[in-house]
């Protein structure tokens, strides 16, 4: 039984997410397909609806927040409640995994999977044909979706068809084309809404306050544009870019200096987010030369772009590149290498092929 003390530590959701959210209660599908690139807030709307369909006092808005299911969602506890993602992500974001997984990761057998295990898949299709513990369903909530590998889809095929019971799915997406076709086309299909700059720069100015970290407990509103374009439009990745600490001068400073050849600005940064600001650099100036309008970085700030054929020829072997950043030979000589390329293709001169 649910007390006066059981109080929600659900931070409330984006009055985007929240107006989806809405929409979305209405729909009576037993599976539902969250799908949209990055930093739309696919994980919190997804943890919203389960929220809201295992609540006991559940309103057209979404869940009470203060009852015993709710509360046991809050502590990562609920018995009706499957959460499906890869073990890095279920660690950073306080989800228990399996004793036997928890315990070969802790006695250092193997590293957390960054995918979802066929193993924790085969876990989720037994949750399902448990009885019940609290109320009238069962949630099965998968993020990111296209981190299942083949294996992994094909075992929750068929429940996620034909489920025993009264069992929902949620599935979240941010590469919705790398899904198996069968597993689109066995759901609801949603596509995630993008916020208005307005409400996305509200939203983000009282989510780096309330981070209380020095610097960014009075973000301004330039400091928030900067964020935000740097993640594109995408408020939750803006949140990230502010978390991170990104200064807004040395954003903008960062084409001229890459063109330069100095990688001074961004040598601390983890290989993965170097290789993406690369990209985003590589789409804006390509944006440039197509004459249309950069969407990351301020077109004043940007370097001359090379030919349309050296800008394609960077952004193939960039993707190259992201294959295998996770796993690089040797980080020191990568980045000298993609230092070195940078300058070559956008000095003048530089870009020939």
């Amino acid at each position: 039984m649910s007390t006066a003390s059981e109080k929600s530590t659900a931070a409330p959701l984006a009055p985007w997410l929240q107006q989806q959210l809405h929409s979305l209660l209405a729909q009576r599908g037993h599976a539902l397909l969250l799908s949209g690139p990055s930093g739309l807030g696919q994980y919190e709307l997804a943890l919203a609806l389960a929220r809201t369909w295992l609540c006991e006092q559940p309103t057209e808005q979404g869940a009470c927040g203060h009852c015993g299911s709710c509360h046991a969602i809050d502590v990562r506890t609920h018995a009706d409640l499957c959460v499906l993602m890869p073990e890095t992500l279920s660690l950073e974001l306080g989800w228990p995994l399996d004793e036997s997984a928890q315990k070969e990761i802790d006695d250092k057998k193997r590293k957390a999977s960054k995918l979802i295990r066929v193993e924790a898949a085969r876990d989720a299709v037994g949750f399902t044909q448990f009885t019940r513990s609290r109320g009238s369903t069962k949630v099965v909530l998968v993020y990111p979706a296209e981190r299942m590998n083949t294996e992994a889809a094909n075992t929750l095929l068929k429940t996620l068809e034909e489920p025993v019971g009264e069992v929902r799915f949620v599935l979240a997406t941010e590469a919705a084309h790398q899904l198996l076709p069968t597993i689109r086309s066995r759901c609801q299909g949603h596509a995630m809404i993008w916020p208005a700059p307005d409400d996305a720069l509200n939203w983000l100015q009282a989510q780096v306050s309330a981070l209380g970290k020095p610097g960014t407990d009075a973000a301004t509103r330039e400091q928030a544009e900067v964020w935000l374009q740097a993640a594109g439009g995408r408020p939750t990745d803006a949140l990230d870019w502010a978390r991170g600490g990104l200064n807004a001068q040395v954003w903008t400073q960062l084409p001229q200096a890459l063109a330069r050849g100095d990688w001074s600005l961004l040598a601390d940064w983890p290989a993965a987010r170097q290789l993406a600001v690369l990209q985003k650099l590589c789409h804006d100036l390509m944006a440039t030369a197509a004459g249309a309008m950069p969407r990351f970085f301020p077109a004043n700030t940007l370097p001359k772009a090379p030919r349309w054929a050296v800008l394609a020829t960077w952004s193939r072997e960039l993707m190259g590149a992201a294959r295998t950043v996770e796993h690089p030979f040797n980080t020191g000589l990568m980045q000298e290498a993609w230092a070195a390329r940078t300058r070559q293709l956008l000095n003048p001169g530089g870009g020939a092929i």
